[in-house]
């Protein structure tokens, strides 16, 4: 008598990233009847969101910042803090029952067959039928290689290190960086009791109001995504002009490129949340930028030595993705993916990542709309029948 083997085990998803962009893609599959294991190498979810400073908010409203299957509460109010992020990343896992593996973190990722093999934490030898990198947009802090860096000491430490403005009490502090991040850290300290504060800037970026006459500078930014960036650019001026002050007086003159522009080659616009009135009141003052450190002192580019009593390096982050994928071909030159959302790179299909774009249309908004499609994508392309057991 004939017997039928017993089917080949069915290996999961992997989703890499217990962040927002990681759980909402979990959530899409696991709504579509697909197995998602998610692999969060701290032990929670939001790890970013759990260490970033207190007073962020999500510059993007709480109604278009959800994720998929679950709105934000309106307790959390039309921009939602920090720590509320944190309860509602907690929240999505548990409703929508999410597999979540803490304390795992993979360091490389390889083809084999039609499958991936995830090397991780342990020992780990991980088979997916498929995996979406969501390890971040800010993932590992950077700073430049400033001359003399090495020998300022700790008076210096990158934004990520930064809580609130109460260890900065009664000192001058030097803010290096005007992205988003630069400029609320620069009015958080001037409102925090620093004695002085100044702001170094190397490319002048543009400020826009969070909202102008209750309309919210994110449904601009949705509006305006999918036209010409010549076009953007002009809008951007003519509301600029009748939106924003001129702060050329304190330092900050109206940039040289247009803000779409500027958007294609990485750089948002700063979303004013306090900047705006520190500098015209002087308790934000706009410097040079910083060119190196010497026998104590900051060296600004426009020769001018200072001597703060601390210097927070808003200075942006890495990717850091080579380590994991580099040797796959799927990086360019910046080190961000060639592709994203639900489109993989031709010569590794099943290979998706979601959150390496940085949209005036807002993070959480394209993570939500990028999961949909990821899951879509997957759930398609696999008819085979899903395993529920362990990871």
């Amino acid at each position: 008598m004939a017997t039928t083997p017993p089917a080949p085990p069915v290996h999961p998803v992997y989703v890499i990233g217990g962040g927002p962009g990681g759980l909402a893609v979990a959530a899409a599959l696991r709504a579509r009847g697909v197995r998602a294991v998610v692999l969060e190498k701290s032990e929670a979810v939001g790890a970013s969101w759990r260490a970033h400073y207190d007073r962020l908010r999500l510059h993007t409203t709480r109604r278009l910042s959800a994720l998929p299957g679950l709105k934000m509460p309106r307790s959390f109010g039309r921009w939602v803090a920090r720590a509320d992020v944190v309860r509602y990343l907690e929240t999505y896992a548990e409703k929508h029952e999410l597999e979540i593996v803490t304390g795992v973190e993979v360091h490389r990722i390889e083809r084999s067959g039609a499958d991936w093999v995830l090397h991780a934490t342990g020992g780990r030898r991980l088979t997916g039928r498929a995996v979406v990198v969501a390890t971040g947009y800010n993932h590992t802090p950077r700073l430049p290689e400033w001359p003399g860096l090495d020998a300022y000491g700790e008076r210096l430490v990158h934004a990520r290190a930064y809580r609130s403005p109460g260890p900065y009490e009664g000192k001058d502090v030097l803010v290096v960086g005007i992205g988003n991040t630069g400029a609320e850290i620069a009015a958080d300290l001037a409102g925090g009791g620093a004695a002085r504060v100044r702001l170094a800037v190397r490319t002048v970026p543009h400020v826009v109001r969070r909202t102008t006459l209750g309309w919210p500078a994110q449904r601009s930014g949705i509006l305006v995504r999918r036209l010409p960036v010549a076009l953007v650019d002009l809008l951007g001026a003519l509301s600029a002009r009748f939106a924003s002050p001129d702060l050329t007086a304190y330092g900050l003159p109206r940039p040289d490129k247009g803000l779409a522009t500027r958007q294609r080659e990485g750089a948002v616009p700063v979303q004013d949340v306090g900047l705006i009135d520190a500098v015209r009141a002087g308790k934000v003052e706009i410097v040079a930028a910083v060119e190196s450190f010497e026998d104590g002192e900051v060296l600004l580019a426009d020769g001018t030595r200072i001597t703060p009593d601390a210097v927070i390096a808003a200075t942006g982050y890495r990717r850091a993705l080579e380590p994991l994928l580099g040797h796959l071909d799927v990086l360019d030159a910046r080190g961000l993916p060639v592709t994203h959302g639900a489109r993989s790179p031709r010569a590794t299909p099943g290979l998706y990542f979601t959150g390496f774009t940085n949209p005036i249309s807002g993070m959480f908004r394209e993570l939500a709309i990028d999961a949909e499609k990821i899951a879509r994508r997957i759930a398609r392309a696999d008819r085979r029948p899903v395993a529920r057991g362990a990871a």
